[in-house]
């Protein structure tokens, strides 16, 4: 392959200089109005990173995904998962984050850059139960810059109308696992037993 762009006066040049709205939307605070997009959001996507590298993962919740503070500061819950705590992981040893929201409907996503750190006060841990289930910890991120992306990615992905693939053709996680593991794991028992374990332990 050819053509790579190695130095930052070779890519600023490939793509011009950004239009005057993609400079001033970005707030170094949580604005009212980066707020109220926020508190309408129940997923959002949480990249990190630590000494072994980057990790992105998915949150989601049965109402706000995230609970704003102050104008600073925000709080997602860490709810029931596998354990694997790689993104709690990197906000220990480097606790720089970035937080992409998205609401079902809308192409306009709210980004975030900042630092984070978990909190396992039980005030805090109490203060997101649900259902009388506590998270484990919770992620309080300090809010550096707020600013809304582009909508046409969304736009292009059709995300909130079908978008452009047949999920129900694609591997299942149970085929996924039984193409990587020792012939004695069952991916069809898996898959099968996945709907009742999650409803169980969604919380």
């Amino acid at each position: 392959m050819t053509g790579w762009v190695e130095d930052i006066s070779t890519l600023e040049a490939l793509y011009g200089p950004p239009g005057e709205a993609a400079l001033i939307k970005v707030a170094p605070r949580l604005t009212a109005e980066y707020a109220e997009w926020i508190a309408a959001s129940p997923f959002c996507a949480l990249a990190t990173v630590g000494p072994n590298g980057t990790d992105c993962s998915p949150r989601g919740d049965d109402g706000p995904v995230a609970q704003v503070l102050d104008e600073h500061h925000l709080a997602i819950p860490d709810r029931h998962g596998n354990n694997r705590i790689d993104s709690l992981r990197n906000i220990v040893e480097d606790g720089r984050i970035s937080l992409m929201f998205l609401v079902p409907g809308s192409a306009t996503v709210i980004r975030i850059n900042g630092t984070a750190r978990i909190s396992a006060a039980p005030d805090m841990l109490e203060r997101f139960a649900i259902h009388g289930k506590p998270p484990r910890s919770v992620i309080v991120a300090r809010v550096d810059e707020v600013y809304f992306q582009c909508a046409r990615a969304v736009m292009r992905g059709k995300l909130w109308s079908g978008g452009i693939a047949d999920a129900a053709a694609l591997p299942t996680p149970g085929q996924i696992l039984q193409a990587l593991a020792d012939a004695g794991f069952d991916g069809a028992a898996y898959d099968r037993n996945w709907p009742l374990r999650a409803k169980d332990t969604l919380w």
